[in-house]
């Protein structure tokens, strides 16, 4: 047959039975250029990111919500339960003290010191002392301490004021205290950022209810800083003072959104709030979005405080700076808070990465209250503090490596932080070198030691202090701006203002509007979440090497140094506007003022001070001829030991150990012991020779005199044999003694201990 068949089946079939017939309709895969398939493979990732990305903001804002329906309890991932609720006392406040209950497999120890740990109330909920494992809370419970947190609600009582915060933390800590009548010494608390001042204060207002404190990023001097460095310090100058906080506490019916001091951090930061901390969350859409919720938890849970509250805090702290110079008086003007009248150990933990509480305001308050470190000794007062040279702010509450370090270290040696003698001490934190002798005396993972400093050790963190001047002035004039607003606006703002028109101003911040939108009550979203599971199952990551997302990150980076360079031109700007309004002559003289040298005392305070040290001086030489074998052992140490810059943890290790092995009668408590290191602490600082010379008068029996060279011997040579200088003194009080230790060999100390 040579008629050709009509083609009726498809175009292939038609090829297959007609060599001649006309191209095909479809064509096979052509292969793709190496960039074309690199464009088609990141295009698939980069949209699949999107929408992962788009559901953890859409999380994030149902979990905000659900949060503020359930009351905005505290970010911890500790059970708890509540012992004492402020908001029922006589003068209630919204703020309440819990007991943390010990995770499964981890018991505390109802007889060792118990630790309370108080969170900040600057816009943020409570939690972040304990949010995670790895925390301030988390150290303590595996410390085998029983731990406590002190809380606070969303909505501040009716009236409630700061002194009234602080009179219910003190009963808080009396709590603590009944509840644990047998630890060997009173609480110890960490005061987190603003609440380290409110701690101090409490310290200085009832030092009969702390023990040692931790002031861990904490503003206390506040108009310390360095030019060119911490530009949030002149926000009050260029506000105009005090009155805009008062403005914005009246707009929001008598109560302050803390929604608004967020924003002023996020401020310091343009890089990382408008980019880099949702372009980390974008780029690491697989892994990123569990820690991201976790922290944006208590990011974003804004609190509210009292008018009174937040004017107090202004204009006697951030722009009067009235705290270090004892001007803060109770309600009823009797009572005058003096942070000399702390009796703790206080420990400042601070961060040259920290450009929120820089160290100069976390320290400066030291130079404000003690000229030299003599005037602290004669004080009885004992301050230790500790740099990080890095960890942001957040950090230092946040960060798991400060935690399992700074923390942790800290925590290992309260109780030789609680006994060293009074002075001004820097902790250094070290690895443990190979070959360090007696490491089982080193309680954590690294060494510590507390080297002593002077006040010009602290002045040399600052660039000088003549930049604090200005501020005076600004305070000036923002109680004259802060009269003029409560004179004539105030009134008519508070007319005006209803609980309605508050939350309406509060749900329309950006802070909480960057939420809500994103969540499912906006019906927009509601495809994120439908389509978000499908993506995740069908999810096709981009190869790292890929070029177009080096090209991404590369975009990335530029954006974030653009916006850094904004920040840096900003900040220097408003540097210069400030310095040219409140740091030329024109504007005192206008206003009738001059600047002096901050925190100036009065002669009457200098001449009371002076007699206090006067009076302490002769009580202690009073003590040069009298004493047990406790206080003639830690005269000894004070003397040979003298002119030494540091303290380490291994001999007062070794001095516990030994102490647990005497019989229960023989014991002495901690306190005990603290009191008579610092007696004998003081009488060698006074006079040397007279101390070693009435050492035969405390310890009369030969057999005694020999025991204690002994033990004397054993604790200093813990971290190796006895260097020149302190085998002198060692030989000159065995000579006073009438003992032969004096002959003792380096190699071994075998003939001191024989």
């Amino acid at each position: 047959m040579t008629a050709r068949q009509p083609a009726t089946g498809t175009a292939g079939q038609a090829q297959e039975s007609s060599p001649a017939a006309s191209p095909p309709a479809s064509f096979p895969p052509v292969p793709l250029t190496p960039v074309a398939q690199a464009a088609w493979e990141y295009g698939i990732d980069a949209w699949q990111r999107y929408i992962l990305f788009l559901d953890i903001l859409r999380r994030r804002g149902n979990e905000s919500e659900e949060h503020e329906r359930g009351g905005m309890p505290p970010v911890l991932v500790f059970d708890y339960e509540v012992l004492v609720d402020g908001r029922d006392l006589p003068k209630p406040v919204n703020y309440a003290l819990v007991r943390i209950v010990p995770p499964a497999g981890q018991p505390t120890d109802a007889d060792k010191r118990p630790f309370v740990v108080m969170d900040p109330r600057a816009g943020h909920g409570p939690g972040i002392g304990g949010f995670k494992s790895d925390s301030e809370i988390g150290n303590a419970i595996r410390g085998g301490h029983p731990c406590y947190f002190i809380t606070f609600f969303r909505d501040p009582c009716p009236g409630q004021t700061i002194e009234d915060v602080a009179r219910t933390e003190g009963l808080f800590l009396k709590t603590v205290a009944e509840r644990h009548p047998d630890s060997p010494g009173k609480p110890f608390v960490v005061g987190n950022c603003q609440a380290g001042w409110a701690l101090l204060m409490l310290a200085a207002a009832a030092p009969d209810v702390t023990g040692p404190i931790l002031l861990a990023g904490a503003p206390v001097s506040y108009w310390a800083g360095v030019r060119g460095k911490n530009p949030m310090r002149y926000s009050g100058g260029l506000l105009g003072g005090s009155w805009l906080a008062s403005l914005t506490a009246d707009m929001g019916n008598g109560r302050f959104d803390g929604a608004w001091l967020v924003q002023n951090f996020e401020k310091l930061n343009p890089s990382n709030t408008l980019w880099e901390k949702l372009y980390n969350v974008y780029a690491k859409a697989d892994t990123e979005g569990p820690r991201f919720l976790e922290f944006e938890r208590w990011w974003g849970g804004h609190f509210l405080m009292n008018r009174e509250e937040i004017d107090w805090i202004v204009q006697n702290l951030f722009v009067g700076n009235h705290l270090t110079a004892g001007e803060i008086r109770s309600n009823d003007g009797k009572t005058v808070v003096d942070l000399r009248n702390v009796r703790s150990p206080v420990i400042v933990f601070a961060s040259w990465g920290d450009n929120i509480t820089p160290p100069q305001q976390a320290l400066n308050w030291i130079p404000d209250l003690y000229a030299n470190v003599d005037e602290i000794v004669a004080n009885d007062q004992t301050i230790v503090y500790c740099l990080h040279p890095s960890i942001g702010h957040l950090g230092i509450f946040v960060s798991g490596s400060v935690a399992n370090k700074e923390h942790s270290e800290l925590f290992c040696a309260l109780d030789l932080i609680d006994v060293l003698p009074p002075g001004l001490y820097e902790a250094k934190i070290e690895d443990v070198a190979a070959g360090t002798p007696h490491t089982d005396l080193i309680e954590g993972r690294y060494l510590v030691r507390f080297e002593r400093r002077t006040i010009d050790d602290i002045l040399s963190l600052d660039d000088g202090r003549e930049d604090e001047r200005p501020f005076q002035v600004v305070r000036r004039v923002a109680e004259i701006n802060q009269h003029l607003y409560q004179t004539f606006a105030s009134p008519f703002v508070r007319a005006m203002s209803n609980e309605t028109t508050a939350e309406a101003i509060r749900a329309a911040h950006p802070s909480r509007l960057e939420r809500s939108l994103a969540s499912d009550a906006n019906p927009w979203m509601h495809w994120v979440g439908a389509i978000a599971p499908a993506v995740r199952e069908a999810r096709q990551p981009v190869s790292p090497d890929n070029p177009f997302l080096a090209m991404q990150q590369a975009f990335s980076d530029q954006i974030v140094r653009s916006l850094d360079q904004y920040r840096d031109v900003r900040d220097a700007w408003q540097e210069q506007v400030f310095e040219s309004i409140y740091a030329t002559p024109w504007l005192p003289a206008l206003l009738g003022m001059t600047t002096t040298p901050t925190h100036a005392e009065s002669p009457a305070v200098k001449a009371l001070r002076k007699e206090v040290a006067t009076l302490r001086r002769r009580e202690a030489e009073s003590h040069i001829g009298k004493g047990t074998s406790l206080d003639a052992f830690l005269r000894i140490l004070s003397y040979v030991t003298a002119g030494r810059s540091a303290i380490e943890e291994r001999p007062f290790n070794l001095l516990r150990k030994l102490a647990r092995e005497n019989p229960p009668e023989k014991r002495i408590t901690l306190a005990e012991f603290k009191a008579a290191v610092r007696r004998q602490s003081y009488v060698v600082s006074l006079d040397p020779q007279g101390a070693l010379k009435a050492l035969p008068k405390l310890v009369p029996d030969m057999k005694e005199r020999r025991r204690i060279m002994v033990l004397v011997h054993r604790v200093l040579t813990v971290g190796g044999p006895l260097d020149s200088e302190w085998l002198e003194r060692y030989r000159e009080v065995a000579e006073v003694m009438g003992t032969d230790h004096g002959k003792a060999t380096q190699e071994t100390g075998a003939d001191a201990e024989a």
